[in-house]
């Protein structure tokens, strides 16, 4: 089976995603953060440096669990701001 190609979006909060997590992990080894989260140092690069710009959930949740981040703080940074929803706030429903 074919993956479709990524959106110049994806992409992008794929970079994001990685650019995160990156600063999250801060002094510690790659190794050590990829080990505790039970996957390989290279799956861990390639979602920092935003090769692999749609891990698993999973993947995510693992990661934020060793790192100490909520899957919330992830999100927020994801779209750039938090959204409704992450922050709480009910919006209400447009008439379609």
């Amino acid at each position: 089976m074919v993956r479709p190609p990524l959106t110049p979006q994806e992409r992008l909060r794929g970079e994001r995603l990685g650019l995160t997590l990156r600063q999250a992990r801060g002094e510690r080894s790659i190794v050590e953060v990829a080990a505790a989260a039970g996957m390989s140092a290279e799956t861990l690069r390639k979602i920092e440096t935003g090769r692999i710009a749609t891990p698993a959930f999973f993947t995510i949740a693992a990661l934020a669990d060793v790192l100490g981040v909520s899957l919330d703080h992830l999100s927020g940074h994801l779209s750039g701001h938090l959204s409704d929803r992450f922050a709480g706030r009910v919006t209400p429903a447009v008439p379609g």
